[in-house]
């Protein structure tokens, strides 16, 4: 797995191009005005829900459910070392619609999270990964 990154403005504004070619814009956030991209910190936050996403439509999936709409929100909090700032604890918030067994998509999320999603996994031990999952409106498990 390689990715390039390139300096685009005089600025901080990062193209990153994958081995396929494809792009994201990274920026610095805390110049808040004129960013035209996302910061580094926030695509952590966007590979934990990609990563954990898949995981869970993949299986949903094979468990043949119907999923009609899928998407997630992700807040990370972050905590002071020296002079960075990493993550502490994040939360993904998985809202899942259709037909879909809620004890299927909550046991989706644990697979994920304890077992397939490669991003959180990096992470450990440094970063507590916590999820709720929501099926058509309704919390799952506790």
């Amino acid at each position: 797995m390689k990715i390039t990154l390139n300096r685009i403005n005089d600025d901080y504004l990062f193209e990153c191009t994958n081995s396929l070619g494809n792009k994201i814009l990274l920026d610095n956030s805390s110049q808040s005005e004129g960013t035209k991209g996302v910061s580094p910190m926030e695509t952590i936050l966007m590979a934990v829900a990609g990563c954990s996403g898949i995981d869970m439509v993949s299986i949903l999936k094979k468990q043949r459910q119907e999923i009609t709409n899928f998407s997630a929100e992700v807040t990370g909090e972050r905590i002071e070392v020296d002079e960075a700032k990493p993550f502490k604890t994040i939360l993904v918030k998985f809202f899942v619609e259709g037909e879909i067994d809620p004890k299927k998509a909550e046991r989706a999320a644990a697979l994920s999270f304890e077992k397939y999603c490669s991003v959180s996994k990096t992470m450990e031990p440094n970063v507590m990964v916590n999820y709720e999952v929501f099926v058509n409106g309704e919390k799952v498990g506790v």
